[in-house]
């Protein structure tokens, strides 16, 4: 079948202007309708935008082939559109898209659609082909530039067979590549001539196995295989692997056949890849790829491990804790709750208790699977251990026998004894030893090396103990490694730290220096969030309560400037806390390229939470890009604060963000700060976050 059989005039666009992804689709599906080819135009645009879920057809290049196969086809269809200026496509690289072709296909066996497509993404790999399309004056010669390529090149297998390099006796480098996709449809294929086509430009023999829809095309064979100098698998797909076992392979993700053929010939041309030892018959995806390899990307792979398994307790637990707030301010206690805001009621104290708990768990899981992708299942209990000691502290000794330094028996504690005792945990009206979700990455990553190094250890101890090691070794061993040092390591100096930012705050408050105060206040509610320096600036917004509380008890008024003070700290604290989440959501909405799917499909839970003064929202995405988020979010928290301080904004409750604004002082400038401090977030994540590789 011809492509321009597929291919109605009435369904050709060349002036199309789309300001964005869906609207170019929805352009796309209309012109497809006008040429009669659907039977239910919803019903396929349904099936389009969810092909587009699985994985962009934004390909690269300037290219989006777009399709959807289902029963509300009735015939095989091509729409085109041009799109001069270009649009934002979320192509594979991030470079706007200028040519969309839309696919509908009937259910049916026969899979023309993909016939049709694979050739047609193969002919768009040509410069020449795609600029001769942009410029095309009208349809008719629009039409005839395909119906002109499409009758001068070789179908695909028949394109794929003519590169076999089993009887080449020349001296040229051979290589043998495979590629794959999940769909299996265009990335497939324009990889296999991005890489033939950089091949040919190298001086290098190429046969390329494409493993499609319809299955395996052009399969190479153990003569190939025998032949090649080189083998280069571009895959997101999983492909047999164990016939290349003592050959030179490079794996990389299908993206980079298409957008890095030229570096990947390079690659086979010096010769620079690890001998595959076929340890597995499948080998991993792309995630395995060579360039996985770097220490950078392995490093960031283990973080997102973490990330990604804790980000539903932090939704789930986060979003059931503000409907406990709702439920109180429902109840007509959002003035008057004071501290037991939140649990006052029945429903109120069950829903805050079992997202309490979930959220609780947040520090723990990212500790525990940072370490399982480091060290596989061994790390798992090593790591939830560091993450439920950095989460919870050392433990206070006020209530233990010891804590005044003598033993049950009157006996006076040795010196290694106090050396235990007074070092290793928190002391009786201590410093806070929490060290939050950074002391949970800290222990993910030591529990992962830790036992790492035991297995390392344990590698010459006799056959007979290989049942010992992981139920008995790796766990004791690990955990007590990883308890010693988050005890007398992490913990501590961070109660010291805490200590130290206490006495801080206390000495601006005392010189009025109040927007300065609001500014720190602020800042510091975002650095960590939940974690110690967060719960410093908390506890110290708490205690200002207390005191202002104490002050109304002399006789002093509400208006007086010491207790105003008191209630301009707690307002600070909490728009401080209020801000990550709400400007990462945003962030989230204008840039999308900074974020994952994953991390998109976040940005309302945040918005709820933010508005609930539940900062911990914004701890996967600060977990997973520390170096970017955590600096947006302090200082436009910081901003918040400030605006807060100056505005002279003040609170009496030390929790609930907008269920609380009845006790809130100049409520419309409280939200204005807010959404200053959320918009400053925003930007800076716009223009400091860099692009996420999807």
């Amino acid at each position: 079948m011809r492509i321009t059989e597929l291919l109605d005039k009435k369904s050709v666009k060349l002036d199309a202007a789309p300001k964005s992804k869906n609207e170019a689709l929805d352009m796309a599906v209309d012109l497809m309708a006008d040429s009669g080819k659907i039977k239910d135009k919803e019903a396929y645009k349904k099936l389009v935008y969810a092909r587009e879920e699985e994985s962009t057809t934004g390909v690269g290049e300037g290219i989006a082939i777009p399709h959807g196969k289902g029963d509300c086809v009735e015939n095989p269809g091509l729409a085109a559109m041009v799109i001069k200026d270009g649009v934002d496509f979320a192509s594979l690289d991030d470079e706007p898209v200028n040519i969309l072709f839309l696919i509908a296909a009937p259910d049916t066996e026969d899979n023309v659609h993909l016939d049709v497509l694979s050739k047609l993404s193969m002919m768009l790999m040509d410069e020449d082909f795609r600029n001769n399309l942009i410029n095309a004056k009208d349809v008719d010669e629009f039409i005839e530039i395909i119906d002109k390529a499409d009758e001068e090149r070789a179908d695909v297998d028949e394109s794929l067979a003519e590169t076999s390099i089993a009887d080449d006796n020349s001296d040229s480098l051979k290589v043998v590549a495979v590629t794959s996709c999940p769909t299996g449809i265009a990335h497939t294929y324009m990889a296999a001539e991005g890489l033939e086509k950089a091949a040919e430009k190298a001086g290098v023999k190429i046969k390329i196995e494409t493993r499609g829809s319809s299955g395996a095309k052009n399969v190479l064979t153990d003569e190939d295989i025998a032949a090649a100098d080189f083998v280069i698998v571009t895959a997101d797909a999983k492909v047999p692997m164990d016939r290349f076992k003592g050959k030179k392979v490079v794996q990389r993700k299908v993206a980079d056949g298409i957008n890095k053929a030229d570096e990947l010939m390079a690659l086979a041309k010096a010769g620079d890849a690890p001998v595959f030892s076929g340890d597995s018959s499948e080998e991993g995806e792309a995630a395995k790829s060579e360039e996985s390899g770097g220490t950078g990307h392995k490093v960031y792979t283990w973080l997102m491990s973490g990330v990604s398994h804790m980000l539903p307790f932090v939704i789930g637990g986060g979003i059931l804790v503000a409907i406990a707030f709702l439920v109180d301010t429902i109840a007509g206690y959002g003035a008057s709750g004071g501290g037991d805001f939140g649990s006052i009621t029945p429903l109120a104290a069950l829903l805050k208790y079992i997202g309490g708990l979930a959220m609780g768990l947040m520090v723990p899981v990212l500790a525990g699977y940072i370490a399982y992708a480091i060290a596989d299942r061994p790390g798992l209990a090593v790591g939830f251990v560091g993450g439920m000691l950095a989460s919870s502290g050392n433990a206070a000794l006020s209530g233990f026998t010891f804590a005044e330094g003598t033993l049950m028996d009157g006996k006076a504690l040795g010196a290694f004894s106090q050396f235990l005792s007074k070092f290793a945990f928190q002391q009786p009206n201590g410093g806070n030893t929490v060290s939050g979700f950074l002391g949970g990455i800290a222990a993910g990553f030591l529990a992962g090396f830790l036992v790492l190094g035991l297995q390392k250890a344990c590698e010459k101890l006799p056959q007979a103990m290989d049942g010992l090691k992981p139920t008995l070794i790796y766990p004791l061993v690990g955990i007590f490694l990883e308890g010693v040092i988050m005890c007398f390591i992490l913990n501590p100096v961070i109660g010291v730290v805490n200590t130290g930012l206490s006495n801080m705050l206390t000495a601006i408050s005392d010189a009025g220096m109040l927007t300065v105060l609001g500014l720190i206040l602020g800042a510091m509610m975002a650095i960590d969030m939940g974690g110690p320096i967060n719960k410093a600036a908390y506890v110290f917004g708490t205690g200002m309560l207390t005191t202002a509380a104490g002050y109304l008890e002399q006789g002093m008024s509400a208006s007086d400037p010491k207790v105003e003070a008191c209630y301009v700290a707690m307002a600070a604290i909490m728009v401080g806390g209020m801000v990550p989440p709400v400007g990462i959501a945003l962030a989230c909405w204008i840039f999308p390229k900074k974020f994952t799917k994953a991390e998109r499909g976040s940005a309302v839970s945040n918005v709820v939470m933010g508005a609930s003064f539940i900062t911990e929202g914004a701890i996967p995405f600060a977990a997973a890009d520390p170096l970017h988020v955590i600096p947006c979010t302090m200082v436009g928290a910081g901003v918040a604060g400030f605006l807060a301080a100056l505005f002279k904004c003040t609170l009496m409750a030390p929790h609930g963000g907008l269920f609380v604004f009845a006790t809130v002082g100049n409520p419309l400038l409280y939200i204005v700060s807010w959404l200053v401090g959320s918009a400053v977030t925003c930007v800076m994540l716009g223009f400091l976050k860099k692009n996420v590789e999807q």
